[in-house]
């Protein structure tokens, strides 16, 4: 499987791109971050960051996105910069048909190195290990970017499964209110 993690942001929107496949194996494609300038206008912003989206959608061809979700912020306008910037690239990838899944940077922290409430130091070397790096990726959205295509791909086959389980659990649910439903209704047959 490819995942590309976004980690989204309006002046920096940090792109990873890792390759997994069985157990907890992942390895780095690419990385880099995308800037915008602050002088330009929103609209102008958004398309840059939409226009690179595109860009790495069609040369590496992932088979997911994962975004970080916005969770909450004190700067209001950071947090609607960043939730459009993770808009934008969304919007891209489901033109093309690709799955989005949204992380919140807890579940990445936790995924990644054990701890929710890991900071921006422990989150590049546990990142720069997990994928054998030599050098950290900088500056740290890389390294986020890279830390949300890893949760997602150890997050993955977990979800799948309580989604299995669920949807196992709601089957049998609606067999057994047919049981049900059919037991009355021979009990009402019988009584006539």
């Amino acid at each position: 499987m490819r995942v590309m993690g976004v980690d989204p942001g309006l002046t920096r929107c940090g792109f990873g791109m890792v390759d997994t496949g069985r157990g907890r194996v992942v390895v780095p494609v690419a990385v880099d971050v995308i800037r915008t300038p602050t002088d330009l206008d929103l609209a102008g912003r958004l398309l840059l960051i939409s226009d690179a989206a595109e860009d790495w959608l069609d040369r590496y061809k992932p088979d997911v996105v994962a975004v970080e979700r916005v969770f909450s912020q004190n700067n209001v306008r950071t947090a609607m910069g960043t939730a459009q910037a993770g808009g934008v690239v969304a919007l891209s990838a489901a033109r093309r048909g690709i799955p989005v899944m949204f992380h919140t940077p807890s579940q990445v922290k936790s995924a990644v190195t054990g701890n929710g409430s890991a900071d921006k130091k422990q989150m590049t070397a546990m990142v720069t290990r997990i994928l054998g790096l030599d050098t950290p990726p900088k500056p740290a959205d890389a390294a986020d970017a890279l830390a949300l295509a890893i949760c997602h791909c150890w997050r993955a086959p977990m979800l799948a499964r309580l989604a299995a389980a669920e949807a196992a659990a709601e089957e049998q649910k609606r067999r057994y209110e047919q049981r049900l439903r059919d037991q009355v209704a021979a009990r009402k047959a019988g009584t006539r």
